[in-house]
């Protein structure tokens, strides 16, 4: 039943044709041996299911009046200059509202409120969300579908009206204390980890310290789960039983406080999910009824998608009832074996497996050191460092002189932990980077997992080795299997980045990363975690598209947009050699890139004109510079790429007098050009008449952001190729820019028509 609502959810969301699946469904259910009556059930629930979500909860948006009523949930950030989160209008709908604080007091007022139940009177735009830079990067619109919002509203001004007083706003403030308290009382090394272990909070995470986790495959440990949730409640339990409490009541009392603490904890899905389980075979005991788990899990699921049908779509939600699902269904496999550190293995082993090709549908990579990480990391966690965070919060409240004595015992152990972490962290092989499969893959590769299962528990080990691994190791390749060139063009904003892969991915060449120009301003102003566009646009893109190495990485030139990034890029993808521009190196904004290159051992090269080198049927050429004197923008590398008819010139940020010194070096050689990248983001000093009138390129690629302050690419820029009839793209409009190149064809792919 649970599946027939999945697929109605899905139909709703998508298009109603995938109803059909619910025959085929029914019919393998009736092949199974199952009554007419279960098959029938199947195809009604579903329908049915499928006309209430469209009926009651997707229903047509009306438009917004001029002014309405917000009212504040507690899933709010606070962030440099900006209030972000969701709000319910006077007629139920959700909104994504953004509001930008006129000041720093203003700002200190709302960092110490609740807004939890606050009511405003708003006037402002909804506005569309941005498309996604690229097929692999954070999609806006998909995260309001998951969360039900109808879409960003920006306030321009507001009136405050009501605190609305509920139960849920009194809880929110109660957080928000414990939020408060932890930050005062704890060691400053201590509170963020408290804030995820004890309210669900993450914001306070070191970057660091969370990819170190991610590669550990341990992520799980900093968010409140199902074992927190059990935990919680067995030590609430116990303690009631201890102080006197009859069972009875011990149990009445726990069946009202675990809703408190699902909402104190922050609400995720694998905490309502744990909650509403417990809470469901709890009542079905106090009303003499037997309800097994898989049966108050596929319940819960129900109840959660029916009330909130975009969940499904929430990688935390899939991931916490798949992960819950391979326990329940794999006792067999877990009855193996009486060894306490075996079933810890199988326990994890079983979890990791069923749950990878969801992970590498997200995420791109997986964690193999998982396995043994999660063994030793999951019991530390939940029976020593979760009741100790839970022991200090309770002797903070009572005992300061007490709590400082605990943390001078406890902060140096859990900071020798963390150093630990880091440096297991640091050991190679860590994560298996495949990219993301396609969705048949991904389907293949579930139905494996379950074979494999079957197979483990009929003691069949090598066929379980080999239903598992084809279709890993189809995934492993499917990144490489293609014959075309590819150039692409990255919608990084304000910024150049290009990469190139080869047929059959023989070499990968990355030029400029990208980055931000940033901005003196005011320190309240200032975003806390700041926007990197190699760390979320740049990586996402090569880990989705598999890209493992990185054969060269050519920075043009030193400018922070063409830069920035790409400390970020080698820390996540290994680079074999790195090449610049003469001169280049001692400039600031090259520091860290060149810091980071001497501490993975990576090469690092000047290269001018001369330099050539051929991979196959295709021949690269590196024009300009000349000399070893570095200028700016004039001394950027500018690589010549020819591949049979094909022909490409890819310009940095070259100006007007590097270009003439193009047409007077290579005048025949550049002439009626195939593809060429503009210098300088389209700027009124590039791309000069003569330069334009030789080139006479077919295609002309502007790297420059929506709407950026410099107006690039300038209009009377485009209107040189235009005027001459030459296409011209600019990947802030036109998002991400792909060129395959055949043997004797190209073509031309968007990002902004495949993402949608």
């Amino acid at each position: 039943m649970a599946l027939a609502v999945l697929v109605a959810s899905i139909a709703a969301h998508k298009t109603a044709w995938l109803l059909a699946i619910l025959l085929l469904f029914a019919l393998w259910l009736k092949l199974k041996g199952e009554t007419r009556l279960i098959s029938a059930l199947v195809i009604v629930i579903g329908f049915l299911s499928y006309f209430f979500i469209v009926t009651f909860q997707l229903t047509e948006s009306s438009p917004l009046p001029s002014t309405f009523q917000i009212t504040w949930s507690s899933e709010y950030k606070i962030n440099g200059q900006k209030l972000r989160g969701f709000v319910k209008t006077e007629t139920g709908e959700k909104l994504y509202v953004v509001y930008t604080f006129s000041s720093e007091q203003e700002k200190s007022f709302y960092e110490t409120t609740s807004l939890t139940g606050w009511t405003f009177l708003v006037q402002g735009e909804l506005i569309a969300p941005l498309p996604p830079a690229h097929a692999y990067a954070f999609s806006m619109e998909k995260y309001l579908i998951s969360k039900g919002a109808r879409g960003i509203f920006e306030v321009s001004s507001w009136t405050f009206k009501e605190e609305k007083k509920t139960i849920r706003s009194f809880l929110a403030k109660q957080r928000h204390y414990m939020k408060k308290h932890i930050e005062t009382t704890f060691p400053e090394s201590l509170v963020a980890e408290a804030q995820a272990l004890l309210i669900g909070l993450q914001d306070q995470v070191d970057q660091e310290l969370q990819r170190a986790y991610q590669k550990l495959g341990i992520t799980h440990l900093f968010a409140i789960s199902g074992l927190h949730v059990a935990l919680v409640s067995w030590l609430f339990f116990e303690g009631l039983l201890r102080i006197g409490v009859r069972k009875e009541m011990a149990s009445l009392v726990l069946l009202i406080i675990l809703p408190i603490y699902g909402v104190i904890a922050g609400g995720a899905p694998s905490v309502w999910r744990a909650v509403s389980v417990v809470e469901l075979i709890m009542l079905m005991r106090y009303a003499r009824w037997q309800i097994s788990m898989d049966d108050a899990l596929a319940t819960s699921f129900i109840c959660f998608v029916l009330l909130e049908p975009g969940v499904i779509y929430q990688i935390g939600f899939q991931l916490s009832y798949l992960a819950t699902v391979s326990l329940v269904y794999s006792g067999v496999i877990l009855r193996l074996s009486t060894n306490w550190l075996i079933r810890s293995f199988l326990i994890t082993f079983v979890c990791q497996l069923l749950v990878y090709p969801l992970l590498l549908h997200h995420f791109y990579e997986i964690s193999i050191s998982s396995f043994l990480a999660n063994i030793i990391f999951v019991p530390l966690f939940s029976f020593v460092i979760l009741p100790m965070n839970i022991v200090m919060f309770v002797v903070t409240i009572i005992s300061m002189p007490v709590a400082k004595a605990l943390f001078v015992g406890y902060e140096p152990l859990r900071m020798w932990l963390t150093k630990f972490i880091l440096y297991f962290q640091e050991l190679p092989f860590q994560l298996w980077s495949p990219g993301k499969p396609a969705i048949w893959l991904i389907g293949v590769a579930l139905i494996s997992v379950l074979a494999g299962f079957y197979f483990i528990e009929i003691k069949h080990y090598s066929r379980f080795a080999v239903v598992i691994f084809i279709p890993a190791l189809c995934i492993h390749l499917s990144p490489m299997m293609f014959k075309e060139t590819k150039l692409t063009f990255l919608n990084v904003g304000q910024g150049d980045c290009t990469v190139i892969e080869l047929p059959f991915r023989r070499a990968v060449y990355v030029i400029d990363s990208g980055g931000l120009l940033r901005f003196e301003q005011e320190i309240w102003k200032t975003s806390e975690s700041q926007y990197e566009v190699g760390r979320q646009v740049v990586v996402p893109f090569l880990k989705g598209k598999g890209i493992r190495d990185i054969d060269i990485f050519i920075v043009t030139h030193a400018d922070a947009d063409h830069v920035e990034g790409a400390e970020e890029i080698l820390q996540e993808i290994n680079m074999h050699e790195i090449h610049l521009t003469p001169g280049s190196m001692d400039k600031p904004v090259m520091r860290d890139l060149l810091m980071e290159a001497k501490k993975k051992k990576v090469p690092v090269k000047e290269k001018m004109q001369g330099n050539a080198w051929r991979i196959g049927k295709t021949n690269f050429h590196y024009l300009w510079p000349r000399d070893t004197l570095y200028e700016g923008n004039d001394d950027s590398i500018v690589l010549y790429m020819h591949q049979g008819s094909f022909r490409a010139l890819l310009t940095g940020d070259l100006e007007e007098h590097g270009e003439q010194e193009l047409i007077k070096l290579y005048n025949k050689q550049l002439a009626d050009l195939t593809l060429l990248k503009a210098g300088h983001h389209g700027s009124k000093t590039s791309s000069i008449e003569p330069f334009v009138e030789l080139l006479r390129p077919e295609l002309t690629i502007f790297s420059a952001g929506l709407n950026n302050r410099y107006r690039h690419p300038h209009d009377e820029v485009v209107e040189r190729f235009t005027s001459r009839n030459l296409a011209t793209l600019t990947t802030g409009v036109d998002g991400t820019i792909e060129v395959r190149i055949r043997e004797d064809s190209w073509s031309v792919q968007m990002e902004k028509d495949l993402v949608q």
